[in-house]
């Protein structure tokens, strides 16, 4: 073992020479190792007894091979030694023989500073798993406590106006869903709101600790609300928490006339509907669903009420504009559609809905009349032109039935066209379309039976 220092302070941390039969013959430590201390005492004794209960039978194992098959060169061996029950160290070695009698020199390298740095590794996954634990028990305590609240929340970011989280109680009040509304600006949730101007009322109501707050409209369902933000810092950056107030119910009659008011809306025989400004259906009661044969309001939500109506568009812009000149419209006579293709006539009043000063849309109660007028028979018939039909009258006994149905019809068109130009408050584009004419035709029908000027 005379040049063994040498080897082992140029290439390895221990070497140990041991004889055919296992015993230490000698060995040598690296004195830049510490950790190994003096082995002097393994001299003499055999090596397996420095050897944990796992790494004997490895070794033997390595041991054997490397006798049995003398042209290999075995790969490296990890085994964990043991001393005086207290020490343990970890040992890479390398098997080489020694001479013809069957000597082995290991070759070794202190594999301690590796563990230690495993189990450093080791220890600071488990913290940062500790830590993961930690923050998802967090956000699932956020998560409860945001949806527990009946307080509709929003958190937003001041400077981007964008929504980070908000409950389901808030998603509700705007109308959309929570996934829906998550990361958007928080702006275009409401009409006319530009997103600077909007950030920077925020900051003001919330500078003003929030005792004012911004007055809304919501786009999706045009409800009037008021936004009541308010400052906090997290992980050193500022947030707005703000609360969102349903005007139309702070400003009611109380709660018992509003379940009075969802009572008679559920309840009533008369279809009502609530549209939005550009008359797509909001909400509708069942007694609609039941004129259109639609099986549930879902199938209805967000489309025209001009869909349901037999002349569509110009029924729907006439009793909308007539209530925006008038503020409401009784007793409009239609007739609806429904999904399979059947039709109702009905009596249809319009009202402008208004909350909080601003005007979210329209409401309209619709009455069948066809149960009124198979009861009262002709009572009720359209009153016609007691001049023009006793001219019909006039003519039987003189003129062919032939002759006598031609003038009853240019009677009968004749007060059609009245009615429509009624209608339409003279607007003739619009009663050509009632009408099924074009605006030539319609004209030409007008000067026909005296309806116009000559210089028009």
């Amino acid at each position: 073992m005379a040049d063994i220092p040498g080897l082992v302070e140029q290439v390895a941390d221990l070497a140990v020479l041991l004889s055919a039969d296992g015993i230490v013959e000698g060995i040598s430590t690296n004195p830049e190792s510490p950790a190994l201390g003096c082995l002097d005492h393994w001299v003499g004794r055999p090596f397996s007894d420095f050897l944990a209960d796992e790494s004997r039978t490895k070794f033997d194992a390595r041991v054997a091979r490397l006798r049995d098959e003398p042209g290999l060169d075995p790969r490296p061996v990890e085994i964990n030694h043991v001393d005086n029950a207290n020490w343990e160290a970890p040992v890479r070695y390398s098997l080489h023989r020694v001479g013809e009698t069957g000597g082995i020199l290991l070759v070794g390298r202190d594999m301690q500073p590796f563990a230690d740095v495993q189990q450093r590794l080791l220890s600071e996954q488990m913290a940062r798993e500790r830590e993961a634990q930690a923050l998802r028990g967090a956000e699932t305590f956020y998560r409860v406590v945001l949806e527990a609240s009946e307080t509709p929340l929003v958190l937003i970011d001041p400077e981007q106006g964008g929504i980070r989280d908000l409950n389901s109680a808030a998603a509700q009040l705007l109308g959309s869903k929570q996934d829906t509304l998550r990361g958007t600006s928080f702006a275009q949730v409401f009409e006319g709101r530009r997103r600077g101007e909007f950030a920077e009322a925020l900051k003001s109501a919330a500078a003003d600790d929030g005792a004012s707050g911004v007055d809304v409209v919501s786009r999706r369902n045009g409800r009037v609300l008021k936004v009541v933000p308010g400052y906090f810092r997290a992980a050193g950056s500022l947030y707005l928490l703000a609360r969102v107030v349903a005007m139309d119910e702070s400003d009611g009659a109380g709660p018992e006339f509003t379940g009075a008011l969802a009572a008679l809306y559920a309840e009533t025989g008369d279809a009502i509907v609530l549209t939005d400004a550009k008359g797509l259906i909001r909400e509708a009661n069942d007694a609609f669903l039941e004129l259109v044969d639609a099986p549930q309001l879902r199938d209805l939500r967000g489309e025209s009420l001009a869909d349901c109506l037999v002349r569509g568009a110009v029924d729907l812009k006439l009793m909308m504009e007539g209530t925006a000149r008038r503020g409401r419209v009784r007793r409009y006579a239609a007739q609806l559609k429904s999904l399979v293709g059947t039709r109702v006539a009905v009596e249809i009043s319009v009202a402008r809905l208004r909350q909080g000063g601003a005007d979210t849309g329209y409401g309209f109660v619709i009455r069948d009349v066809a149960l009124r007028d198979a009861g009262e028979g002709s009572g009720e018939a359209v009153a016609v032109d007691d001049e023009a039909m006793q001219s019909v009258m006039d003519l039987v006994g003189t003129a062919s039935l032939k002759e006598l149905v031609s003038a009853t019809s240019d009677v009968v068109e004749k007060m059609c066209i009245e009615t429509a130009v009624r209608l339409t408050g003279n607007n003739r584009v619009a009663a050509a379309e009632m009408l099924g004419l074009s605006r030539q035709s319609l004209y030409v029908k007008l000067r026909k039976h005296g309806l116009i000027n000559s210089s028009e």
